[in-house]
């Protein structure tokens, strides 16, 4: 079962789930925001009863549903209680209803929860590092990876991961294409370090995830690698055949925002690894692949 199946990460897994030219491995069920309010716990008991709660094999949801208008979440009171809803509380719904059935729950999280590490050190980061969030996306996404632990300890799969983009919908990657259409040249922040992830290539890793024997736990899954958002915003013109050089570096101070961003949001690999499953593609490679394979994405 996915929620959250119309967002980029929800598409990407049932794309996987249900190929149009093969029939599908497993009996799917995907369902949309408007389909199914994560929110409303009679409707998310109902529904994971009746999605998951009849077959006779393994069971698992893949929570892709999040709240992700962060700069909204921090200037609209609507929008804050929406992202409390939808992160926090939805998961643990989510979690209970998979406890009653007997269902794994796969849930996707965030860079946004980590904190800094010590010192001011830089260097991969692991899911037992500092959390420390900030604004009112992280904390609602820590929060909601706590209910996930405490109500189904024993069956759950928190994986954190950056920089998501996907082949539709409003995303860094889209909107630069379209900047780069309309302007001589574009300033783009300079001084944040993140993984690019390309949204099928974190699909391919759930669900290599949800399949295999690894314990419960929380793993860091992103795209191999590190850039700036000015680095990610030149590899794009250079998809497009573009002059990279028309992309200009300032700080975050140039480019205030309501919602802080972390400076530092390279993710390490190695539980990934250490749970058998293949690090997902360095994030260079993934976006020219995404290219190839999504032409559309640079139409912005």
């Amino acid at each position: 079962m996915v929620t959250g199946a119309g967002g980029a990460l929800g598409r990407e897994l049932v794309a996987r789930l249900t190929p149009p030219d093969a029939p599908p491995a497993e009996d799917v069920v995907a369902v949309t925001h408007a389909e199914l309010d994560v929110t409303d716990p009679a409707a998310v008991r109902d529904a994971v009863h009746a999605g998951l709660g009849a077959g006779d094999g393994p069971a698992v949801l893949l929570n892709a549903s999040a709240f992700t208008a962060v700069d909204r979440a921090e200037t609209d009171p609507e929008a804050a209680a929406d992202a409390w809803a939808v992160n926090a509380e939805a998961p643990g719904l989510l979690a209970a209803a998979c406890g009653e059935v007997g269902a794994a729950l796969v849930h996707a999280s965030t860079d946004y929860v980590l904190g800094p590490l010590p010192g001011g050190a830089r260097r991969p980061l692991e899911p037992g590092d500092p959390v420390g969030p900030e604004g009112v996306y992280a904390r609602s996404k820590l929060a909601g990876e706590e209910r996930v632990r405490a109500t189904l300890p024993g069956a759950h799969q928190i994986v954190r991961t950056a920089w998501v983009y996907g082949p539709t919908g409003a995303n860094f990657v889209r909107t630069i294409a379209r900047l780069a259409r309309e302007r001589d040249t574009l300033t783009v922040v300079d001084d944040q370090h993140g993984s690019p992830t390309w949204a099928g290539d974190l699909a391919d890793g759930l669900l290599a995830l949800a399949r295999s024997a690894a314990p419960p736990g929380t793993r860091h899954a992103a795209g191999g690698g590190s850039t700036t958002w000015c680095g990610l915003a030149r590899a794009v013109l250079e998809e497009m055949g573009a002059d990279p050089s028309r992309v200009q570096p300032c700080d975050t101070a140039s480019f205030p925002r309501p919602a802080p961003r972390p400076a530092w949001s390279v993710l390490s690999d190695a539980s990934w690894r250490a749970a058998g499953l293949a690090p997902l593609p360095p994030w260079r490679d993934a976006l020219h692949t995404a290219v190839v394979r999504h032409p559309d994405l640079l139409l912005g």
